[in-house]
Formats: C-alpha cells, structure tokens, sequence
C-alpha cells in the first residue's frame, strides 16, 4: 500500500515538474521579441533589397522595414533605361538582378505588345540585352519589380510594408549603438546591426550621423564642379534663345512668370542648401491597346507652362529627345530641355520635411508632371507637329496599376548625404587621389540636374546647376563612404545617402552602384557580427575577399 502511494506520489511530481517546464517553454515562445533580427534594413529601394538577399545568404536574420508598399525604389519606379556606365564593374547581386531581366526577356511570353525583332537592341553603350555576359539593362517596371519580389520570396526575407520610422522618438542608441527602431505604426525593432538604405537617409539622421544638404562650395573639397554654376551649361538643358521671364515679355512691372526664381542665384562656386530637381520616370506608350490619354489633373493651370510655349515659340524641336525605348513599345521618359519634367526649385525642403510636407511636394510635383504631359497634348500655343505627335502617346496601362498608371516613386536625386569616415569627392571619381578599402566601382558621368531658374543680367530667363562632367574611367568607391564616424554609430551602415561631395554623388547616385553598395554594407555588417565588432573596425582585407568570394568588382 505504501508503494503504491509513493509510485502515486513520484507520478504527480513529475507531472507538475513537466506540466510546469511546457508552461515555461510556453511563456518564453510567447514572450520572444518576433521582431527582432541579426541586422535591420530600413527601406524598400535597390540597395536594400540587395542588401536583404546578401545578409540572408550569408545565414544572418533579417528584417527589411520599409516605408514603401512597392519594392525597388526608382528601379521598379520607372528608371528602365538603366544608367550603368561601364556595365563590367557591375558585379555581384547587381548584376544578378540584370541576369534575371535578361532570361525574362528571353522568353516569347515577355514579348506582349511588341516582337522582340521589331524591339532591336539599343541600349546605353551596349546592346539592351547582352547575350553575351546574359544580361539585360533595359526593361520595363513591373518586371524589375518582379525581380526584387522573386528574390525575397525565394530568400524567404521577411519586409514589412509601409512602416514609416517614427523620426522624434523612434531610434534608440546606447553606448554609440542603435539598440531598436520604432515606427509610427508602434512596431520596434531590435537588431544588433542596422543598414539605412532609404534615399532621404532618414535613420541615418534620427540616429544623430552628421551629414549635409545642398552644395558644398568649391572650396570645401578642392573641387572644380561643385557649388553654384552659373554660365555653365551642359546637356542641353537650358535656355538657348532669350527668353523673357515676365508675364508680359520684357516688363519687369508685370511680375514673374511661374516657376522663375527672383533671388539671386549666389556667387559662382559658393556653396547653398539647393539640391537638384526631382521628377517621376514616366513609362508611356504609343501602342492603342496599352494606351490610358494623359489624364487632366486637377487645378491645372495652362500659364505654368507659359515658358515652355515661348520656347516652342522659339523654334525648339526636342521635345521628344528623351522618350529613350524601353520592351513593348514602351518608354522611360526623362527631363529633356529648358523646362520640361524636371520641376526645377521645387523640391529644397524635402530632405529634411516632415512626412506629411513631403507628400505635398510629391502631390505637387506630380500636378506638375501631368499638367505638362496634358499641356503638350491639348494647349494650341504646341506647334501643331509636337502636338500631333504627342497624341499618339498616354500612360502604360499595365504599368503602376494600382497608382493609375502614374509611377509609385519619385526621383530623388540627392536628399542628405552622410558625412562619414570617408567622403568621397570629385578629385578620387577623377583619380588625381587614391581611394581607400575599395568595396565596388562607379562609372557614370558626374550627373547633377538643373538646381535653380533664374533671371540673368541682361534681363533674360536660364538655368542653373545641370552639369555632366566624364569621370574618365571607373572608380572606386571607398568602405568610409558606407559608415559614419565612429564616435557617432557602431552598427549603422549607409549605402544609398553615402558620405560625398555633391558632384561626387552625381555619380555614384545610379541604381546599379545602390545594388552594389548595399550588398556591401550587408557583407560589412555581417563580418561586424561575426567578429563582435563595430562597422568602422571591420577588417578590410576579409571584407575584400568576402566581397571578391561574392562577384563583387572592386578595381
């Protein structure tokens, strides 16, 4: 009997004891933090889906936070006419996005509104799709959308959509680290490395990283391009007749027409806080069954454009010069000319706006945009052969199909920019200075759009700030471009407002070097873990074989 009782006896212990480890195991499953990662990516552009991919491969977690619904940024924006340069220092996850392109475009399925034949090849200095190294530079966005979705469905990456950083409150940083994230949605994030990849650098500055806005003078770096460039006119975009900038030709009196600025431009290579012009890649289409006419927006005024129908009353003929092919009887149609898609002094607060001003810049710019695609097409001052054509040409109606047709991103040029370990500057695009801890290559001209329109001496309207200038060859972009100053962040890592000179970012600012430089961040801050150490100590020659182990070109 009494063994009995203690057989009995035994059995309820154990039963508690297991009863109570299940409900402590219990507890712990429902206590961990599910949003909590090795590294956290703030953004949905190129980079940090590049960078997503990089940390996943290499077995870290990861989260990408992204305040965008649509991933890719200006990638999938409507940039289909990709700005590469020389297209073999593209290496890497960048080029494996451009692979992926390619065997899309190389199926008969691709080809819906167009036959490949009847497409031909013409790309940026090499063929659109090149058999050879497989890859294709040109494309539509909802294919290079597609991509970036297909990669972060076959990593299995968790992005959490439209999470908006909380920017009074919402970064926490203890000993020179960020410890979480929180955004306006109420989610925190903890992560033991953190990656801003956003185009306005809005972690970066939450988190108390120097950086800088507009044009650094002249001087600042030794520099011949930067700062204010008046009389310097590249590209064609500028005023190439006298026009006047007056409501009535000639008479100050009568006030400015829209879109002219009546403060002085400043001293030629003085620096200010001006930065360039913004537009949206608008895909168009002149193929009937794809067609959705120019829409009419609301409010539209005919006398903004008042300076675009005096320069068609001064015989210009290039309307038409940017509607660069894209597959489909498509374009990627960009800023071309003295007035045209750029919305040139309209965009000097968005970097550092709230969220609520910069969607009223977006609205406005994008008013702007179609007012002028409705302009062209309706206004009788158009010449009558501009106008006929551009008739025959509307939105893409399967593209941005949930925006009605209208694309889901600006074109930020250049927001903040970090002023970080290392800043890169024209004299290391140029070579005339070395650039140290190479972690990928840039190519493309030192590109800055128009900045300001404002009235000459002589009394007459131009612009100023577009300047195109050969960086002669690839360069390297330096690892200090990618991280703040030590005593300022551990764990962050910059790789799209990386730390340079404006005209420098001119350059480096294309899609394919965001790719490039957030799989290297990604690579960087997984070396930091691995190693328990902070970004700025991460020992170059192992990120250098990681990177060159992983496709990466860095000389």
């Amino acid at each position: 009997m009494r063994k009995n009782r203690r057989t009995i006896l035994s059995l309820l212990v154990l039963l508690i004891t297991a009863t109570s480890f299940f409900s402590c195991k219990d507890k712990q499953a429902e206590t961990k933090d599910p949003n909590t990662a090795d590294i956290i990516i703030y953004g949905g552009t190129s980079a940090a889906v590049s960078a997503a991919v990089e940390a996943k491969r290499s077995g870290k977690s990861v989260i990408v936070v992204s305040p965008d619904i649509h991933l890719g940024g200006l990638t999938s924006g409507g940039l289909g006419w990709t700005d590469t340069g020389n297209k073999s220092v593209i290496g890497g996850l960048a080029r494996e996005f451009y692979h992926r392109v390619y065997n899309h475009y190389n199926t008969d399925e691709a080809w819906k509104w167009q036959p490949h034949s009847e497409y031909g090849n013409t790309g940026q200095g090499t063929p659109a799709m090149d058999g050879e190294n497989r890859t294709m530079w040109i494309f539509e966005p909802h294919v290079a959308e597609n991509v970036f979705e297909d990669l972060v469905k076959e990593e299995d990456i968790r992005v959490d959509r439209d999470e908006w950083l909380d920017r009074e409150n919402g970064v926490v940083l203890k000993d020179g680290s960020i410890i979480s994230i929180t955004t306006l949605s109420g989610k925190t994030y903890t992560g033991k490395m953190f990656l801003d990849a956003t185009y306005e650098g809005d972690l970066m500055a939450t988190s108390g990283v120097s950086y800088h806005v507009g044009r650094e003078g002249q001087d600042v770096y030794g520099e011949e391009w930067n700062g204010v460039q008046t009389g310097v006119l590249h590209h064609k975009h500028w005023f190439e007749s006298d026009i006047s900038p007056y409501v009535i030709p000639g008479d100050p009196s009568s006030g400015l027409l829209p879109r002219v600025s009546g403060e002085d431009p400043g001293e030629k290579h003085s620096g200010d806080d001006k930065i360039q012009a913004y537009c949206f890649r608008t895909c168009m289409t002149n193929h009937d069954e794809n067609r959705v006419p120019f829409p009419k927006p609301e409010g539209y005024d005919p006398m903004q454009y008042e300076l675009l129908a005096r320069v068609f009353d001064a015989g210009w003929k290039e309307w038409f010069g940017k509607f660069d092919a894209i597959p489909n009887h498509k374009t990627d149609t960009n800023n071309h000319g003295p007035f045209s898609s750029d919305n040139i002094g309209m965009n000097y607060d968005y970097p550092e706006a709230s969220y609520e001003r910069r969607k009223e810049i977006i609205k406005e710019h994008e008013q702007y945009q179609k007012g002028l695609l409705w302009f062209v097409a309706n206004d009788p001052r158009v010449p009558k052969d501009i106008q006929s054509e551009m008739q025959k040409w509307g939105l893409a109606k399967d593209e941005f199909t949930d925006n009605g047709n209208w694309p889901h991103q600006i074109y930020v040029r250049e927001a903040r920019r970090m002023i970080g370990e290392f800043v890169m500057t024209e004299n290391e695009l140029l070579k005339k200075k070395p650039t140290p801890q190479s972690v990928g290559m840039g190519s493309y001209t030192m590109d800055s759009h128009n900045v300001q329109r404002y009235i000459k001496e002589d009394g007459f309207v131009q612009n100023e700030g577009d300047i195109g200038v050969s960086t002669k060859g690839p360069y390297a972009i330096s690892y200090g471009s990618l991280v703040p100053k030590k005593e300022e962040c551990k764990n962050l890592l910059v790789p799209v407002c990386v730390s340079s000179s404006h005209i420098a970012f001119g350059s480096i600012r294309m899609e394919p070097v965001f790719m490039i430089l957030g799989q290297s961040a990604a690579a960087a801050a997984v070396l930091a873990l691995d190693k328990e150490t902070s970004v700025q100590d991460v020992a170059y020659e192992d990120l250098k074989k990681v990177l060159l182990d992983k496709g990466q070109v860095l000389e």
